[in-house]
């Protein structure tokens, strides 16, 4: 959480008064309908959904695009692990891809593990740093395959121009606690696709037919589950989508200062960014573990390797295969056995083993940011 101030203390107070904390039933043109309006202008989308967590935007978007049973979906091997649970979800199995050393999905890696099964990709946008989304979408567009960007760790990082999410068919957004914006727990789905996003609606919601908006649906209604926020949510998003810019231009302001002096060391590099000009996640990279080791004995910070659940390896319950419900697993649908090992994915294990994610300190002013940076090549 990097900035929560007076102006979302005063929106929640807003809606407390109002007494009117649902979305729909009377809530319909609040707060949670302006954010949205306000996120589709900011980003340049044609629709946006509020959603309660990065997870749900993740499955939502999946199911709207019409991802289910027999599919397969192509994902890092370095993510959190919800990126690769979204699949099972809605009936799928991910297959997992190799990293590269941008710490972003190896696009030649994709196109290894596409099969005729295939049916989408999730490239994920991890710690602010933008996957390789021109080679990407090459790749879908010549395999004819959906691509949803895991933008959970990105909101509003640009891309060529382009906000990250609104490259692929859908994107999927978090705003929880550690996230450039939040509202403590929350996501989006957003998509230039109209039949996507109805379906998104229908999806988050499973009183989706009853809503003020269901006349103008063109799409046949389905059963769906439950992931709508409340207007307290959609209050406090509205404010921090007007900070947002200025979050980033300062993690981006007090990268460059780290970057730049990081330049003067060969204990290390930066990890390269695909678009250097809009870098704002910084990681870096060491020529071997050990030298890793020995800087991380030094200045205390934790490897990628050892970030838990964000590494394939800790993903028990996926590589095992589990399922709450035995005629409910997506394995069991499967039109190919699919087998996991713990080696499978053996260059993203090899490149998180020398790497690791440097936090930018925001909070700091740009002086002691430059000693802080010295001191970690000293």
């Amino acid at each position: 959480m990097y900035e929560m101030g007076k102006a979302e203390i005063d929106a929640v107070i807003k809606v407390l008064k109002s007494k009117q904390f649902m979305r729909y039933r009377g809530g319909e043109g609040g707060f949670t309908e302006t954010f949205e309006r306000d996120l589709c202008a900011k980003f340049n989308i044609s629709h946006a959904l509020t959603v309660n967590s990065g997870t749900s935007a993740l499955i939502c978007a999946l199911a709207a695009m019409g991802v289910g049973p027999g599919d397969e979906v192509i994902v890092p091997a370095y993510t959190w692990v919800a990126s690769a649970l979204a699949p099972l979800a809605v009936g799928a199995v991910p297959v997992m891809a190799d990293i590269n050393e941008t710490m972003t999905i190896d696009p030649a890696d994709i196109e290894r593990k596409i099969t005729k099964y295939t049916k989408a990709i999730i490239p994920v946008h991890m710690t602010n740093l933008a996957c390789d989304m021109n080679a990407i979408m090459k790749i879908a567009k010549k395999h004819k395959l959906l691509v949803c960007e895991d933008a959970c760790q990105a909101a509003g990082v640009s891309y060529k121009g382009k906000r990250l999410g609104t490259i692929g068919h859908t994107g999927a957004y978090s705003f929880n606690q550690f996230k450039n914006i939040t509202c403590g727990e929350g996501g989006a789905v957003v998509t230039n696709d109209d039949r996507t996003y109805e379906r998104s609606l229908m999806y988050h919601d499973a009183g989706a037919f009853t809503r003020n908006y269901a006349s103008s649906v063109k799409e046949p209604f389905f059963p769906g589950v439950n992931y709508r926020v409340s207007e307290i949510l959609g209050a406090i998003l509205g404010e921090q989508l007007k900070r947002l810019d200025g979050i980033l231009a300062k993690l981006q302001a007090r990268r460059k200062i780290m970057v730049d002096i990081f330049a003067g060391t060969d204990k290390f590099k930066v990890v390269e960014h695909n678009d250097e000009a809009n870098a704002v996640g910084l990681d870096i990279i060491f020529d071997s573990p050990k030298k890793a080791l020995a800087f991380k004995e030094k200045h205390k910070i934790g490897l990628l390797i050892e970030s838990g659940r964000h590494v394939y390896t800790n993903w028990e319950p996926l590589l095992e295969q589990r399922s709450f419900h035995p005629k409910m697993n997506p394995f069991n649908w499967t039109q190919r056995k699919i087998v996991y090992t713990q080696d499978m994915c053996k260059d993203t294990l090899e490149i998180l083993s020398r790497s690791m994610n440097i936090g930018i300190p925001y909070g700091m002013n740009k002086k002691d940011v430059k000693a802080c940076a010295k001191k970690l090549i000293a």
